[in-house]
């Protein structure tokens, strides 16, 4: 995908409003992640048609039942990780990738993985386009992790579960953080997971609504 300069920074206006109404004004106190929400160019996430709402308080549709999270949220996942720059980071579910790109501005690697596989390709052109070199994607089943990758500092998964699959946190290494929507199909609590040696704890940052993680650990397709 061919990107110009000037696709990159339309928007920007929008891009900070979006900061401040939403991100800062909601108690967002990272900066990086201020920073960095106030760059990447979230309209390009979107198909063309959707991109004047682009920058708006809401999640919107990206295809195949899939959507781009609210801003907010994004933002406030990608905070309580407390992503210093080095770490190597899993994502479960890449979607449109906007969210795998803000990760990727803050951390040393990420590994993304998407079970659609028309996301997958058409994501990694658009992240290949804006020049990141930091990501590597796996089309899978994400309910498994990644293995031969692990261990990870840091774990998203961008999509709701019934509970954290103990692949994943076997996965996570020692004082790793993971974040994930967790509850019923329809609504769910933010869950944050630290590890330390053989305790997991974990803690309720609010409420959200995800589309289903599906796979052999989360929810059938058929539910």
């Amino acid at each position: 995908m061919d990107l110009t300069e000037s696709d990159i920074q339309a928007y920007a206006g929008q891009r900070r409003k979006m900061v401040e109404k939403q991100i800062l004004g909601r108690g967002i106190k990272d900066l990086s992640v201020m920073e960095v929400l106030s760059r990447v160019p979230r309209h390009l996430f979107v198909n063309s048609s959707l991109q004047h709402r682009a920058y708006g308080d809401c999640p919107l549709p990206i295809g195949e039942n899939q959507t781009i999270s609210q801003p907010y949220i994004v933002a406030l996942m990608t905070q309580v990780l407390d992503l210093k720059g080095g770490e190597r980071v899993l994502e479960i579910g890449t979607g449109s990738g906007y969210q795998t790109a803000i990760l990727a501005e803050l951390a040393s690697h990420v590994f993304t993985i998407e079970r659609v596989k028309p996301l997958v390709k058409k994501t990694k052109e658009l992240l290949e386009g804006l020049k990141y070199k930091n990501i590597v994607f796996k089309t899978f089943d994400g309910t498994y992790g990644w293995r031969d990758q692990s261990p990870f500092d840091a774990i998203l998964i961008s999509a709701a579960t019934p509970s954290i699959p103990k692949s994943l946190i076997e996965q996570l290494a020692d004082k790793g953080r993971l974040v994930a929507p967790v509850g019923e199909r329809e609504s769910q609590d933010l869950i944050v997971l630290n590890k330390n040696g053989n305790k997991v704890m974990e803690r309720k940052i609010g409420s959200c609504k995800f589309v289903p993680l599906i796979g052999k650990f989360a929810w059938s397709e058929e539910e």
